[in-house]
C-alpha cells in the first residue's frame, strides 16, 4: 500500500522548523568554533599531495561536539619515539548555518560543502583537528531533508603549513611550530614587523625570500620561516650580503643558523654535540634500529 496522501514529510514549513530547532540546539550547546579552509598551492600530481599547503581564512561558527564525555580516538600512547596523542572528534553542523556563514559567495571556497583536509580550531581546547570524512546523510532523511554535516575529524599535527588567518591564536601555532633560519643581522639593523617578507639576491641572480617570525632587538636575531628560493631549488642566506623587506628596511646578514626544535624537552643538539655519541648509540648489524645500549 502506498503512503498515505494526507501526510507528507516534504512540506517546506515543517522542514524549516526542524532546521530551526536544530540550529537552537547548536547555538545552545554547542562551542564557537574556526573553520579553516585548505588552499592548494602546488599540489603533486603523482602523489596527490599538497605539501605547502595555506590557510588564508578562519570563520567562526558554532558546531556541536558530539561526544560530551571527552574526545575520541586511542588518546595518549607512549610509542617508539615518544608520546603521540591520537585524538579524534565528531564535529555537527547546520546545514544551513554552513551555507550562510563559511560557503558565502564572497568566501574563498571552492566547493558548497566541508572539504576533507580542511581544519577546525577548537578554542576549548586550544586545539586544531583536521577533517579526514563529511558524513551528509546523518540523519537520514527524517522529513525528505539533510539539515546537518557530521564532521569526522583527528588532531592536527603541524608540517610546515603557512596560517595567514588574522586570528593570533592560530597564527601563532605557525610561528611557534615552523622550521626557522635564524639570521644574526649587523648593528644597524631596523625593526621588522611579524608576518612580513624579506628577500636577499645572490650573485646568481636567486631571489631567497622568507617570512618574519620574529625579531629580537637585544641581539639583533631575525626568525624567518616559509624560507625558499624563486628558482626551486635549496638555497642559505649567504653571510655579508644585505637583505630587504617589503617595507625597504636593510640589514647586513652576519651569522645564520637552523633551529628545527618543536619543543623544549629535545635533545637533537646534545646528541649531535656530545662526544659520547657512539657509546650509546649502536647502528651495528645487531641493532639496526639504533637502540640505545
Amino acid at each position: 500500500m502506498a503512503t498515505s496522501v494526507y501526510f507528507s514529510q516534504r512540506v517546506k514549513s515543517e522542514q524549516n522548523l526542524y532546521e530551526d530547532i536544530i540550529i537552537e540546539s547548536l547555538k545552545i550547546y554547542g562551542q564557537d568554533v574556526y573553520y579553516l579552509p585548505r588552499t592548494i598551492v602546488n599540489e603533486d600530481k603523482i602523489l596527490g599531495e599538497d605539501v605547502p599547503s595555506k590557510f588564508s581564512a578562519a570563520y567562526q561558527i558554532e558546531m556541536y561536539v558530539e561526544n560530551i564525555e571527552g574526545f575520541d580516538g586511542e588518546g595518549d600512547i607512549f610509542a617508539k619515539f615518544g608520546v603521540e596523542i591520537r585524538d579524534t572528534a565528531t564535529f555537527v553542523v547546520s546545514r544551513r548555518r554552513w551555507e550562510s556563514t563559511v560557503a558565502r559567495i564572497d568566501n574563498i571556497l571552492e566547493t558548497s560543502r566541508p572539504n576533507e583536509g580542511d581544519i577546525i580550531y577548537l578554542p576549548l581546547s586550544n586545539s586544531m583537528f583536521q577533517i579526514m570524512a563529511v558524513e551528509h546523510e546523518s540523519p537520514f532523511y527524517q522529513l525528505s531533508n539533510l539539515p546537518t554535516y557530521k564532521l569526522r575529524c583527528e588532531l592536527f599535527e603541524y608540517s610546515g603549513e603557512d596560517f595567514d588567518t588574522a586570528v593570533a591564536a592560530i597564527d601563532d601555532i605557525e610561528r611557534r611550530y615552523a622550521y626557522k633560519y635564524l639570521t644574526t643581522l649587523d648593528s644597524a639593523s631596523a625593526g621588522w614587523i611579524v608576518g612580513e617578507t624579506v628577500n636577499q639576491t645572490l650573485s646568481t641572480g636567486t631571489v631567497i625570500s622568507g617570512e618574519v617570525a620574529g625579531f629580537s632587538a637585544s641581539d639583533n636575531v631575525l626568525q624567518l620561516i616559509h624560507v625558499g628560493a624563486d628558482d626551486g631549488n635549496y638555497h642559505s642566506f649567504i653571510i655579508g650580503e644585505q637583505i630587504t623587506s617589503t617595507r625597504g628596511s636593510t640589514a647586513l646578514v652576519t651569522a645564520v643558523a637552523e633551529d628545527n626544535q618543536l619543543s623544549e624537552t629535545e635533545d637533537n643538539d646534545f646528541f649531535d654535540t656530545t662526544e659520547t655519541d657512539l657509546e650509546f648509540l649502536d647502528f651495528s648489524e645487531t641493532n639496526p634500529f639504533g637502540d640505545p645500549q
